[in-house]
């Protein structure tokens, strides 16, 4: 799921600050913000946008955790959305409803324990790439 690169220059330490911090920074949000899922994709773009013209070692990790905090918004939205639908609406917990929380737990569990490595690897100025991700990230972030 994970794999670890040298990358083509050794970074510096602080590009390897603003790389880890990109990860972190989804994690802080997180904390601030449980209930609402957007949050956190605000947090990693406000990240982004603000490091785009960086290295290509910090725009490469920015851009990985933004595509990260992309797809975590729609699982943790429909789950948000649904819960809403079952607390004010007219619908039932199911059977359907308890396997998406867990599948939905079990995600961000797994995001949570990559982000939290993949930050303390960056941080050492090893690149980290996350399957899917990764592969995305390299397609979109080009060396200049």
């Amino acid at each position: 799921m994970i794999t670890e690169h040298t990358f083509s220059y050794v970074p510096g330490e602080h590009e390897t600050e603003k790389a880890s911090n990109s990860y972190l920074m989804s994690l802080v949000a997180l904390i601030a913000g449980l209930p609402l899922p957007i949050i956190n994709l605000l947090a990693a773009g406000m990240f982004y946008l603000g490091n785009r013209k960086g290295t290509y070692f910090v725009r490469w990790h920015c851009t990985q955790a933004l595509l990260a905090q992309c797809s975590l918004l729609i699982m943790n939205s429909t789950g948000f959305w649904w819960s809403i639908s079952i607390i004010f609406g007219d619908k039932a917990i199911s059977s359907k409803y308890i396997a998406y929380l867990i599948t939905a737990f079990l995600f961000n569990l797994v995001e949570f324990i990559a982000t939290i490595y993949t930050a303390i690897h960056t941080r050492k100025g090893i690149h980290v790439e996350w399957w899917f991700y990764g592969g995305l990230t390299n397609l979109i972030c080009k060396a200049e």
